[in-house]
């Protein structure tokens, strides 16, 4: 399928590692113009330097930004618009992946995964509105189950994520900007999350494995597919949704 893609400027946070660097991979894949993000200058060098040996043609810009900063933020946005003279898609990906619960823990998931998606919608929306782009979210299947993860601020951070998309989606329609959600289940990146919990944590990484229905984790470039998708224009009617790929871990029927 044919996503049409080419050319468009997609925004990632969070690109340089896991899930947001595959999905930055699946954006260059499709030849687009993508502008990705960490708090980490190290990691936003690597991934240039790696990205430029692996896409000797594409277009591919890092920046070091932390999305709980608002004015760098904020910063970061205006300047890949000012750059390219236009914003097709926004992904926002960052997570502070909280799991404890303390206050601490608390405040981190509100200022990166909500307040920082808040302030990036806004800063792209008025872009987003001249070309008619989109904005896609990373949410996790924790926003939906209650799950190993509880009690902590990540799931209910997930979830308001999905929430706040779909409110986007309802209000931007009009304005011809869509918003969707992916929500990943357990993704395997052997330098990711459950890489670790694999090397670290073996019990842990087994339970989990065992309550996949595939019989194994995902793979991060299934996420990126189907966020490229919902950013194309074979999406063109698909607005305020939340897909779980997450190969049918999650036990209740999502209406």
């Amino acid at each position: 399928m044919h996503l049409g893609l080419e050319n468009k400027v997609v925004l990632v946070t969070g690109g340089t590692k896991g899930i947001g660097r595959s999905i930055t991979r699946g954006f260059l894949d499709e030849g687009s113009i993508v502008h990705f993000c960490s708090r980490t200058k190290a990691d936003v060098e690597a991934s240039e330097k790696q990205l430029a040996k692996d896409y000797p043609q594409a277009k591919a810009y890092g920046s070091t930004v932390d999305v709980a900063d608002q004015t760098q933020l904020e910063n970061w946005v205006t300047s890949c618009a000012e750059q390219n003279g236009r914003l097709d898609v926004v992904v926002a990906n960052v997570s502070a992946l909280a799991i404890e619960d303390t206050a601490e823990s608390w405040r981190k998931a509100f200022e990166t995964d909500l307040l920082g998606l808040h302030v990036l919608t806004q800063a792209a929306i008025p872009h987003l509105e001249k070309t008619g782009g989109n904005i896609v979210t990373i949410s996790s299947v924790s926003g939906r189950d209650i799950d190993f993860t509880t009690p902590s601020p990540y799931g209910p951070a997930k979830a308001a994520v999905i929430h706040y998309t779909a409110s986007l989606a309802r209000k931007l329609a009009p304005k011809g900007v869509r918003a969707n959600t992916c929500s990943p289940g357990n993704i395997y990146i052997n330098d990711g999350v459950w890489g670790n919990v694999e090397k670290n944590m073996p019990e842990l990484f087994k339970s989990q494995m065992d309550k996949n229905p595939m019989g194994r984790m995902g793979k991060a470039e299934e996420i990126s597919d189907v966020v490229c998708f919902l950013a194309s224009e074979r999406a063109s009617f698909v607005s305020g949704t939340n897909v779980c790929a997450d190969g049918a871990l999650c036990q209740g029927v999502q209406f």
